[in-house]
């Protein structure tokens, strides 16, 4: 199957890249990653070595979204960290180049994870594997901005009222019908925000699995990919969107983990993950855990509101998945109101 047209003159990406990326020579060529629904990816191989480029989307965008800018300098500030990252080549900002603000960064050859239950490994590998994304959130958690130049990455406190209201404007602003438990939601997290703890750090924003690259052959994470949702904020946002997988389907468009027999498959549950990063962390439990996992839901379910109205509006990067993404969205919207009846644990 042919890959759809380019939105730009690869001779112009191949020169634009020669000026500007250290090294680079040979362009061979482009083409776009199936994957990824917010911006668009780009495989470029040349004589040099092999790179991805990512860009922001075309059309009219939602306020703050699409901060590829934001992307390139965190990864720019963790290179060399405890953290892995892919090291970032170049930006540019100048739309008129290739049609929209874009950046590059090196390829990193290892395995992604599309299925959270890993088929494909061993009872020991699946361990290791869950152990190594608690052990790297909690390094990324221990980060002091400052130190790394991202001081000033996000305004400090009062994380979870901003990003409250921060995306439900986001939802509004991408309605497509009317959705009641979506609407409930939003009343119940302005109602129920948890009072101030002065925790910050530096939070992924998207810390699920594939978005991770593994080494080879070893239960090892050697990069963490798509930062656009990165800011300083509070950790536990970030460890609850990754246990909001436990909870999803394993069927359809999810890749979650409910109703898979994790005991059996060497896959820790939520409670063991959770006390397993706050050991890690110092901490003996994590509070508010459950407006913590309902405003995940709710968060996740305003980006795909957003997805599929780009996919309607014709400038999705993949406009017949993302409808299909925004299925989801009163799912989320019931499974979040679900969160809000449970006790804390």
């Amino acid at each position: 199957m042919p890959h759809p047209p380019l939105p730009f003159s690869t001779d112009t990406l191949a020169q634009c890249l020669i000026q500007n990326v250290p090294g680079f020579s040979g362009f061979q060529s482009v083409r776009k990653f199936d994957t990824g629904q917010s911006n668009p990816t780009y495989f470029v191989v040349a004589d040099s070595g092999r790179y991805a480029l990512r860009m922001k989307p075309p059309g009219i965008l939602l306020k703050s979204a699409h901060a590829i800018e934001r992307e390139f300098r965190v990864l720019q500030a963790l290179a060399q960290g405890p953290v892995p990252v892919p090291p970032a080549l170049y930006l540019c900002e100048d739309a008129s180049v290739l049609g929209a603000a874009f950046y590059v960064m090196a390829f990193v050859e290892g395995r992604i994870f599309w299925d959270p239950a890993l088929p494909d490994a061993s009872i020991e590998e699946r361990s290791a594997i869950y152990d190594a994304m608690n052990r790297t959130l909690v390094a990324l958690h221990k980060i002091n901005p400052e130190d790394v130049g991202l001081a000033d990455f996000g305004r400090p406190g009062s994380y979870f009222a901003r990003q409250t209201a921060r995306w439900s404007d986001q939802y509004r602003a991408s309605e497509t019908g009317v959705e009641p438990d979506m609407d409930a939601l939003i009343q119940w997290l302005a109602d129920h925000q948890p009072a101030e703890d002065g925790r910050i750090a530096i939070v992924h924003g998207d810390w699920r699995i594939d978005n991770m690259i593994f080494h080879p052959t070893r239960p090892e994470i050697i990069a963490i990919l798509d930062w656009e949702l990165a800011t300083l904020g509070h950790p536990f946002a970030d460890l609850a969107y990754q246990c909001m997988q436990w909870r999803l389907p394993h069927e359809g468009n999810f890749r979650g983990l409910a109703g898979v027999d994790r005991a059996k498959l060497g896959i820790p549950d939520e409670a063991s993950y959770v006390a397993d990063y706050a050991r890690r962390m110092g901490i003996s439990a994590v509070p508010n855990w459950t407006f913590c996992l309902a405003f995940s839901f709710f968060r996740l379910a305003a980006i795909l509101q957003g997805v599929k109205k780009r996919a309607l509006s014709g400038n999705a990067s993949n406009p017949e998945r993302g409808l299909k993404m925004g299925t989801a969205v009163p799912v989320l919207a019931r499974m979040a109101l679900q969160c809000t009846t449970e006790a804390e644990p």
